[in-house]
């Protein structure tokens, strides 16, 4: 058996791969590889283009308000041909009691909307006296116990369409940690965002930057994996259909075993969705759970043609509580004109997710007629459509519920203490596409000053845009 060697390993062609190995490479005389199982690169990023519809299977962009993203467009050249759509010109919805709600995107106007009664309003206020909460709460437990039981329908569809999961059970020390030190150090949230605001202010700078853009591209997300791709050499630094079989601590780093070869490295990246990646390492070190659980969505893409409209926006989502077939969908020809024959529209319904795995099951001819039934009872859909499409998922949302907060403690205690050892990807500090690029550049920037990834330590709060 065949032994290559290299400064580096890195185990997973998705996005943060591609990103580690493309900021790897501007480090002169540093060798790396990277091993992807499957026979393509990009991870969940999957575009389809068909009859002249471009849809999306996994993500459909990224928000423009992350500085390492902005970096990588420059860097790629990516900046010169991506598209955005706006936020503060395109509203979002949630649907209440059958109906098409108008979310606003700025808090102002979310307290000034007829979302919640007057009463609940005053609720809301009522975080300014309570003590944090104890324990592990989930995301309904917290917003409940903080805000009252009005908000729970738009939490709910928020976490929806971030996760496709279940607020129930999603945990908020990790889904929203930055929100939770707030809490922890101030008590309120209300109080302890005005503080920081008021801080900011005495700095000199300004903690409201606008409302940010959605980022895609002409030929979808795919071009994005394929601008990294591009970069990198066959065989030398990049091998696909080379899945992991062993990996194992050496003396002067790591050796990684597959069906083929043996490859051995002083640095080696696990940068994987957080099962795989446990699943690795759990022969070296076991971890305290074997696994987290996952939700997989399915992307029903529907075109329909000129008697068919779409509100403006980017699309809705739907509470549980509203018992709809679909989680939501996305208004796609709103948000990025051209990706469907002239005339005609785009929009992509969400079904399954965490609550629902069992419509994951259903066949697609089931799917799309239980996906347009739901659909024209809110949008103005006359007919049939005319292009009608099923994604798949190409894999699981990871989800933060119970325990999460203690296996990465251990991830982060454990790349403290193997040298040479990174582990990030897909569900560890996060599942946005910023959080994968943000995470990639930070431990691609450990790897050359030869220090261990410590993990995120400046834990901001995360804006919620609907």
């Amino acid at each position: 058996m065949e032994t290559v060697k290299r400064d580096s390993l890195i185990i997973g062609a998705g996005l943060s791969g591609l990103s580690i190995a493309w900021k790897l490479k501007q480090i002169p005389g540093h060798s790396f590889l990277l091993l992807e199982k499957s026979d393509r690169s990009g991870g969940a990023i999957v575009s389809h283009a068909e009859n002249e519809y471009l849809a999306e299977g996994g993500p459909h962009g990224f928000l423009d308000n992350c500085a390492e993203s902005q970096e990588l467009l420059k860097e790629t050249g990516l900046d010169k041909e991506m598209l955005k759509a706006p936020l503060k010109e395109f509203v979002r919805y949630v649907c209440m009691n059958g109906k098409l709600r108008l979310i606003p995107q700025s808090p102002t106007k979310i307290l000034t909307a007829p979302l919640i009664s007057l009463f609940e309003k005053i609720r809301v206020a009522g975080d300014l006296f309570k003590k944090p909460l104890e324990g592990e709460p989930t995301v309904s437990q917290w917003v409940e116990y903080r805000f009252g039981k009005a908000l729970l329908p738009y939490v709910d569809a928020v976490f929806t369409g971030t996760y496709a999961g279940d607020f129930d059970r999603l945990l908020i020390d990790g889904v929203m940690p930055g929100v939770r030190k707030i809490e922890k150090e101030h008590g309120s949230i209300i109080y302890g965002l005005l503080k920081k605001k008021k801080e900011m202010r005495q700095k000199g700078s300004s903690t409201s930057k606008g409302l940010p853009a959605m980022t895609s591209f002409p030929g979808g997300m795919t071009r994005l994996a394929e601008r990294l791709r591009e970069n990198l050499t066959d065989t030398e630094e990049i091998r696909c259909n080379c899945p992991v079989q062993k990996i194992t601590k050496t003396e002067d780093g790591w050796q990684v075993t597959t069906e083929e070869e043996t490859f051995i490295a002083r640095n080696l990246v696990l940068a994987l969705p957080v099962n795989p990646a446990l699943s690795l390492i759990s022969p070296l070190h076991t971890p305290p759970q074997a696994s987290i659980p996952e939700a997989q969505i399915i992307t029903i893409a529907l075109g329909f043609g000129k008697d068919a409209t779409l509100p403006p926006g980017f699309g809705y989502l739907s509470p549980e509580q509203e018992k709809r077939f679909c989680l939501g969908a996305l208004f796609s020809s709103n948000m990025f004109p051209g990706r469907t024959p002239e005339g005609h529209l785009l929009l992509e319904a969400l079904v399954g997710g965490r609550r629902h795995p069992e419509r994951l099951e259903l066949d697609d001819e089931t799917l799309i007629k239980e996906a347009v039934k739901d659909l024209k009872q809110l949008l103005d859909l006359p007919g049939e459509p005319a292009y009608a499409r099923v994604l798949r998922p190409q894999g699981g949302i990871p989800q933060l519920e119970a325990g999460y907060p203690t296996l990465l403690q251990w991830r982060n205690e454990l790349m403290q203490k193997e040298k040479g050892l990174y582990m990030t990807g897909f569900g560890w500090e996060g599942i946005g596409l910023n959080e994968m690029i943000k995470t990639a550049f930070r431990v691609a920037d450990a790897i050359q000053a030869g220090e261990q990834d410590a993990g995120e330590t400046d834990t901001k709060v995360k804006k919620i845009y609907f």
